[in-house]
C-alpha cells in the first residue's frame, strides 16, 4: 500500500472549514422545514435530532480520531477503510462515496434550477427537458473549471459559502423575532392528531407512532449533514494534519446549530400540515410566510447560490477518492492523472461523463429530488460505518498512535494517555458502527438495493485491475462481503423487473 505521497499542502484551515460547510449547507438545509415536517412532529423532531447530533458528532469524530492516529493516511474516507478492512473493503467505500457524490450533484442542479425558477419561469420545473439541457450545461462548465486547478475552485467555493450563508442567517434572524409563534409550534407537539398516516406521508385516518415518526426523518438529517467528513477527504492537500481535525469538529458544530435552528422555528411559523405540503424549497416559503414574497426571494436566491457551492465542493471532493484508487492499482492508473494546474482531470471527466449518464437516467424516470437523496444517502453510509468500524480496530487493538508527522499530543505523552484515548475512540468508534446500522434499518430498503446495483460495475473495473497487477482480489472477509453485494443487486434487478423497485 502507498501510504506516503507527496503533498503540495496548499489547503489551509479556513479552506477545509469551507469545504465542510459548501458540502452540508447545500440543498438540504433549504428543504429541512418540509421534509422533517412530512414525516415528524415537533416532538419526535426533538428525538430525532438529539440521536442525529449524537450520531454524527460520533461519525465527525470517527474521522477527527483517524487523522490524528493515521497522519500519513490520504484521502481519509478511502484509505482509513483500506488500511483496516483490506483492498476491496475500502474499495467498495472510496466507490460508493464517489457514486454517492454524483447522485448528490445530480440532485443539486437539478435543485438548482428548479429554484432558479423562481425568478425565470422557464426553469420552474414544469419543463424537464430544458431543466435537464440545463443541468447538462452547469456539469459541463463547472469541469471545465475545475479542470484549472484546486486554487480557483477553492476560491470559488469559500466565495459561494459566505454569500449563502448572509441568507440563512437573514431567515433565523427574521422568523425568530418576527414570525416564530409557541402556540403554533405546540399545538400537536407529540403529533398524536390523524392528520398524518403511519407511514409519514399524510395519508391514512390515524396518527403516525412516535417510533415512526422518529425513523422516518433519519435519512433526511443525515442527508443535510453529508460532507462532513469533506476535510478529511482533502486531508492529502492540508497544510497539517491538526487542521484537518479541527476543522471537522467546527464544521460539525456550525452545520449542527444551522439546522436545528431552521428545523425548529419552522414549526413555530406554519402548522405541521402546512409545512409538509410546502416545495423543495421550503425555507424560502416559510419566511414567504413571515415577511411576504420579498423572503421567498431572498432565500430562492440563497439557494441558487448555496447548491452551485455545493456542487463546486462534491466535484471536488469526489474525485479524490477516485484518484486515490488508481494511484493505488485498484483502477486503472489512468484515473490517476493530474494535469500541470495539480487537478485530477482524469477523475474529473469521468465524474463529469457519470453525472452525465445519470442526468439521462433520473430524467427518462422523473426522479424527485426526493428520490435522489435517498439514493444518495444510502451510498454515504457504506464508508460511515466502515470508518468506524476501523476505528473500532484502532481502539480495542491499542494502534495508530505512533507517527513521526503526526504532530498530535500522542506521540509525546506516555501509555496512561493511549489507554484514555483508546477508551473514548473506542466508545466513538462504537457508537458510529450502531448508528449506521441503525440508518441502514432505517433506510427504505430498496435504495439500499439499488445502491448495491451500483457498486457491482466498480467491482468489475477492480477485479480486472487487479487481475492485470497480479495481486489477490478477495481476502476471506472481502469474499463474504463482495457476496452480499451481489446477492443485494441481483434482489434489487428482479425487482426492477417484477416492478417492485423504482426510482420514484
Amino acid at each position: 500500500m502507498n501510504e506516503t505521497r507527496d503533498r503540495k499542502g496548499t489547503v489551509r484551515l479556513p479552506t477545509l472549514i469551507s469545504l465542510i460547510l459548501g458540502a452540508c449547507v447545500g440543498s438540504g438545509i433549504f428543504a429541512l422545514p418540509q421534509n422533517v415536517a412530512n414525516v415528524a412532529s415537533p416532538g419526535a423532531a426533538v428525538i430525532g435530532w438529539a440521536i442525529t447530533g449524537v450520531g454524527m458528532l460520533c461519525v465527525a469524530f470517527v474521522f477527527q480520531s483517524l487523522a490524528l492516529r493515521k497522519p500519513h493516511l490520504d484521502s481519509g474516507v478511502y484509505s482509513y477503510v483500506r488500511a483496516g478492512l483490506g483492498d476491496f473493503v475500502g474499495f467498495a467505500s472510496g466507490w460508493g462515496y464517489w457514486l454517492a457524490s454524483i447522485i448528490a450533484q445530480v440532485g443539486y442542479a437539478t435543485l438548482f434550477f428548479s429554484s432558479l425558477g423562481y425568478f425565470i419561469p422557464l426553469f420552474d420545473g414544469r419543463n424537464l427537458l430544458v431543466n435537464a439541457l440545463a443541468v447538462t450545461v452547469m456539469n459541463w462548465v463547472i469541469f471545465a473549471v475545475l479542470a484549472r486547478g484546486i486554487q480557483q475552485a477553492a476560491i470559488l467555493n469559500i466565495i459561494t459559502t459566505v454569500a449563502k450563508l448572509l441568507p440563512i442567517a437573514a431567515f433565523l434572524i427574521l422568523v425568530a423575532f418576527v414570525g416564530f409563534h409557541t402556540e403554533i409550534f405546540t399545538a400537536d407537539f407529540w403529533g398524536r392528531l390523524a392528520t398524518f398516516g403511519s407511514d409519514g406521508t399524510g395519508a391514512g385516518d390515524h396518527s403516525a407512532s412516535l417510533s415512526t415518526q422518529v425513523k422516518g426523518m433519519m435519512l433526511f438529517t443525515v442527508w443535510a449533514f453529508i460532507g462532513i467528513e469533506g476535510a478529511s477527504a482533502y486531508s492529502r492537500r492540508a497544510k497539517t494534519r491538526r487542521d484537518v481535525s479541527l476543522a471537522t469538529l467546527l464544521g460539525f458544530l456550525a452545520v449542527f446549530v444551522l439546522l436545528l435552528l431552521v428545523s425548529f422555528l419552522s414549526y413555530g411559523v406554519a402548522s405541521r400540515q402546512d409545512l409538509a405540503q410546502m416545495g423543495d424549497n421550503s425555507m424560502a416559503e416559510v419566511l414567504k410566510v413571515v415577511v411576504g414574497p420579498w423572503g421567498g426571494g431572498l432565500i430562492s436566491a440563497g439557494l441558487c447560490i448555496s447548491v452551485l457551492g455545493a456542487y463546486v465542493s462534491w466535484q471536488m471532493l469526489c474525485a479524490e477518492p477516485l484518484t486515490m484508487m488508481a494511484q493505488d492499482e485498484l483502477l486503472p492508473k489512468k484515473l490517476g492523472t493530474i494535469n500541470p494546474n495539480g487537478a485530477p482531470v482524469a477523475a474529473q471527466l469521468l465524474s463529469a461523463v457519470v453525472i452525465q449518464l445519470f442526468i439521462v437516467v433520473f430524467f427518462l424516470n422523473e426522479s424527485a429530488y426526493t428520490t435522489m437523496v435517498q439514493l444518495a444517502t444510502s451510498l454515504y453510509l457504506i464508508p460511515y460505518l466502515f470508518a468506524a468500524l476501523y476505528l473500532l480496530l484502532l481502539a480495542t487493538k491499542g494502534g495508530g498512535f505512533r507517527h513521526p508527522d503526526a504532530g498530535s499530543k500522542f506521540n509525546l505523552d506516555g501509555p496512561a494517555v493511549a489507554r484514555r484515548a483508546n477508551l473514548l475512540h473506542g466508545i466513538i468508534a462504537a457508537v458510529g458502527v450502531a448508528y449506521s446500522l441503525w440508518l441502514f434499518y432505517a433506510a427504505d430498503p430498496k435504495f439500499v438495493l439499488l445502491g448495491m446495483v451500483l457498486v457491482v460495475p466498480g467491482m468489475v473495473a477492480y477485479v480486472l485491475t487487479r487481475l492485470r497487477h497480479g495481486g489477490r482480489i478477495f481476502n476471506a472477509f472481502e469474499w463474504f462481503i463482495s457476496a452480499v453485494v451481489i446477492i443485494a443487486a441481483v434482489a434489487a434487478v428482479v425487482g426492477i423487473v417484477q416492478g417492485t423497485v423504482t426510482l420514484d
